[in-house]
């Protein structure tokens, strides 16, 4: 009987410890989505000046039927 709770015992501590770092690793996979949201909000933007500055570009190159 004794060693069944000890088994027990064990199996319910190697449960915690799992249970302990799956939250550890749940919260630094969190801490990574808001960084890459971050990071993908500032790219958004990048992309949408450099679309911004190339329509302006292409909007100053004149048209070539004007030989």
């Amino acid at each position: 009987m004794e060693s069944e709770l000890n088994s027990l015992e064990s199996k319910i501590r190697q449960m915690l410890e799992l249970c302990q770092n799956l939250r550890t690793e749940n919260q630094k996979l969190r801490q990574q989505i808001a960084a890459l949201g971050g990071d993908n909000k500032v790219l958004t933007e990048r992309m949408i000046y450099a679309r911004t500055r190339m329509e302006s570009l292409l909007e100053k190159i004149p048209e070539g039927d004007e030989a």
